[in-house]
């Protein structure tokens, strides 16, 4: 088994090999709080491993232990059993709560929050592409530098390694959905509301972002790059996009402010003149 095992790994690249060691999961030093998720989803799969062999074992026994005989004579039924009856109902509760718990406790994690974190960018998911607000910076004079992505032009998102980063979400459109996968976290892009969530990049290097939702027709179209480059790059790249002309006393949603939600008040005057 363990030379079947290396020369199946030996015919695989760097890439492949480390997403077998991962399970199928990016690194987990990504970000400050990668490794929550990823520990979640490795110790779900121990968890789902050894349910199988308990459960694998006990089909097999019951496969022999009660066999048909030689006598052809039939094994015995039965058809209560309260402590085995008992078992397969609690068992899975105390799985249920488990996973629960330790669910939460990663949820809360990643979700927790700085007063001040170092950075706060404003992102926009709109019909098809994303904009990115670089807000607040002491690097450039604007009050706002931005990135905007069209349908042909996927943009990059910039961010500084070691410096927390905060990511306002939102959308004058349809629900899309934040994600780098790299970082093992994403969330929903929401019309009408701001949803928040923060992280500290600790490697330098690329990485691929998208959306995580089916929003449309276009949804395919919706990627993003992310470089995590040294604070320095990233100054420079907020004054590459100063002197490109991407500026604005507020963040932008192809020319319009993206704090107005597009249509939203006219559908909730709608929504009020039908009550």
């Amino acid at each position: 088994m363990v030379a079947l095992a290396v020369v199946v790994l030996s015919g695989c690249s760097a890439a492949d090999t480390e997403a077998l060691k991962n399970l199928a999961m990016p690194d987990r030093d990504a970000t400050t709080t990668s490794h929550y998720v990823f520990d979640l989803w490795r110790w779900g799969w121990v968890a789902a491993m050894a349910t199988g062999v308990v459960v694998w074992g006990l089909i097999f026994y019951a496969c022999f232990a009660f066999r048909r005989r030689s006598d052809d004579e039939i094994p015995i039924q039965t058809r209560y059993n309260l402590p085995l009856e008992i078992f397969y109902t609690i068992a899975p509760v105390i799985m249920v709560v488990v996973f629960f718990f330790h669910t939460v406790n990663a949820q809360n994690a990643l979700l927790e929050e700085v007063d001040d974190p170092d950075h706060t960018i404003a992102v926009v998911g709109q019909q098809w592409q994303w904009t990115f607000n670089y807000t607040e910076e002491d690097a450039v004079d604007a009050p706002n530098v931005f990135e905007v992505g069209t349908a042909q032009y996927v943009p990059t998102l910039y961010l500084p390694v070691g410096e927390t980063v905060e990511f306002q979400l939102r959308s004058p459109d349809v629900i899309h959905n934040f994600w780098i996968t790299g970082f093992l976290i994403k969330m929903d892009v929401v019309p009408g509301r701001v949803n928040s969530f923060q992280v500290t990049p600790m490697k330098e290097g690329d990485y691929v972002g998208k959306c995580a939702e089916l929003c449309g027709v276009s949804h395919s179209r919706m990627l993003f790059n992310v470089k995590v480059v040294s604070p320095e790059e990233y100054d420079a790249e907020l004054q590459r996009l100063e002197e490109k002309g991407n500026t604005s006393d507020a963040p932008l949603f192809g020319g319009a402010e993206a704090y107005t939600q597009a249509g939203l008040d006219d559908a909730e005057s709608e929504e009020g003149e039908s009550e």
